[in-house]
């Protein structure tokens, strides 16, 4: 069975604008000072090339406070607790987002100082002064970044997704908050703290002063309520399964299911090997947690509780965590399939026809199901032929 492969820039700020130095201040001398001779023509070239000098500084100053070019990529900077304009003014030039602290800590001053309130905040390379410090007179918790969650992400690959988004935050501080107890789900069996399949993919707002394990709480939270939404309890007692082994069978849907429709027919794959005690032979549960260098063949032949060739019944725990349609799915399977399915098709008058094989069918991720060894194993060299397996 196949296993598929697995978003705000600070406003222009018109008020604090740094402007361009008047263009009088630069224009050349009237020509009648040409015929100026001694002292006062002396005084009159002084006076020139102070307002060149004044110019040159200015023009200077104002391309040092608002650079020229495209404004940079977005980055996260940090305000401490105890930081004073100075300190930050400093750091911010040796991070590259602003060209002269002394300059910048002058600026503020002409703006009434800067009130730094600690937490993270969203700055952009080569932005103007202006804006560097409006975002910056914003709370933390005020600010925040989407971040999208895609089904069947890992917690792995949702701590990855979250620190490539929130620099501040790192994947070990994710995985951990997903597994170390310290988030509970209501959905858990009691003594796992295992959170994999328990964090519903969505798209969350995370702010300036979020950490890793309010991210995770809020994502388990959701799935809580989605669980409530599609009724996840009465669903489960009426399949005689648990909420739980229910999100397991969604979390094997959802790594296994390219197109929509297929979801149904895998999930109904999923209860019939069950109930026939087959072991269910999931490709992508095989190779959760494993080393992706590995050859397929090895990673079959290897013993892991997620072994869905070598072991019968369900993993241990879901191996993704899956979004709402493959957990309709897992609750509402397809059921038998009608007499014209290609599952039914060539069958003998005394072999009941239902989904217990499946494979790649077309290049879109669609899959042939079938009834019998058989006909999987036509399935198979069909898809053989199309390229689709090796």
């Amino acid at each position: 069975m196949s296993d598929p492969l697995l978003p705000n820039d600070w406003h222009e700020d018109p008020w604090d604008e740094v402007h361009v130095l008047p263009e009088s201040l630069t224009e050349e001398l009237p020509p009648s000072f040409g015929g100026a001779r001694g002292p006062l023509r002396l005084i009159i070239s002084v006076v020139a090339a102070t307002i060149l000098l004044l110019g040159a500084s200015g023009w200077w100053i104002v391309r040092q406070l608002n650079p020229s070019g495209q404004v940079g990529a977005a980055v996260n900077f940090t305000v401490n607790n105890g930081d004073t304009v100075s300190a930050v003014a400093s750091r911010l030039e040796d991070a590259g987002i602003i060209s002269n602290a002394t300059l910048f800590r002058w600026y503020v001053s002409t703006k009434g100082g800067l009130d730094l309130i600690p937490g993270y905040y969203s700055l952009h390379i080569n932005d103007n002064a202006g804006d560097i410090i409006a975002a910056l007179s914003v709370a933390p918790s005020n600010t925040f970044q989407s971040v999208t969650f895609p089904e069947g992400m890992t917690v792995a690959q949702m701590a990855d997704r979250l620190a490539s988004k929130m620099t501040f935050m790192t994947p070990a501080e994710f995985v951990a908050a997903a597994s170390d107890g310290s988030v509970v789900s209501e959905l858990s069996p009691k003594g796992n703290s295992n959170l994999e399949g328990l964090l519903f993919p969505d798209t969350y707002q995370v702010s300036g002063d979020d950490t890793e394990s309010r991210v995770v709480a809020r994502m388990a939270t959701m799935m809580q309520r989605v669980a409530k939404q599609v009724d996840l309890v009465a669903g489960a007692k009426v399949r005689g399964y648990s909420p739980y082994e229910v999100l397991i069978i969604a979390s094997l849907v959802e790594r296994e299911a390219k197109v929509p429709e297929d979801r149904a027919k895998i999930a109904q794959v999923i209860y019939n090997r069950l109930a026939a005690k087959m072991p269910l032979e999931i490709d992508a549960a095989v190779k959760y947690q494993q080393d992706p260098a590995m050859t397929w063949t090895d990673m079959k032949a290897t013993d892991t509780p997620y072994n869905t060739y070598l072991h019968k019944g369900l993993p241990p725990t879901p191996i993704a965590n899956p979004g709402r349609a493959s957990i309709m799915a897992a609750l509402a399977p397809a059921g038998v399939p009608s007499k014209s399915d290609e599952a039914c098709v060539g069958l003998a008058s005394n072999v009941k026809c239902q989904y217990l094989y499946y494979v790649l069918a077309n290049s879109q991720g669609g899959h042939a199901f079938a009834t019998t060894y058989e006909q999987h194993l036509a399935n198979v060299e069909r898809a053989k032929q199309a390229g689709l397996l090796p």
